[in-house]
């Protein structure tokens, strides 16, 4: 699996990575996804949508629970993988590579300085 270093992680085991400039990629970790379990349903937002951090943006069930992953970062939803709603169990085989959830345009990246680097949340969740 191949895995960018630039990635931050928060606390609710979400990874972001900013890409083209002011786009951010938004997914859950492997660790999120193992303690998941296998992924049944996974509810996405609509391109378009204006998010607020710690707002409820994507909805995933699994066979053992329900979760609410909650926005990281305010901005503009420009993407969504559609890719997960035909087949959510593609979030256990690469939740940190092809299985991101939405991408986000947002008009200030210095909120990703409130977020882990990798070393800090293998630390967190070690």
């Amino acid at each position: 699996m191949q895995r960018e270093t630039s990635m931050k992680f928060t606390e609710e085991h979400e990874w972001l990575r900013v890409e083209d400039g002011d786009v951010v990629v938004v997914g859950i970790t492997e660790h999120a996804a193992e303690q998941l379990g296998d992924v049944v349903f996974v509810e996405l937002p609509e391109v378009g949508t204006t998010v607020t951090k710690d707002e409820e943006v994507v909805v995933i069930e699994s066979v053992k629970a329900a979760s609410d992953i909650l926005a990281p970062i305010d901005g503009e939803v420009v993407e969504v993988n559609e890719a997960l709603v035909d087949e959510p169990g593609k979030v256990n085989d690469d939740p940190e590579g092809e299985s991101w959830f939405f991408k986000v345009k947002v008009e200030d990246l210095s909120v990703m300085d409130d977020y882990m680097d990798e070393a800090a949340y293998k630390a967190f969740i070690g």
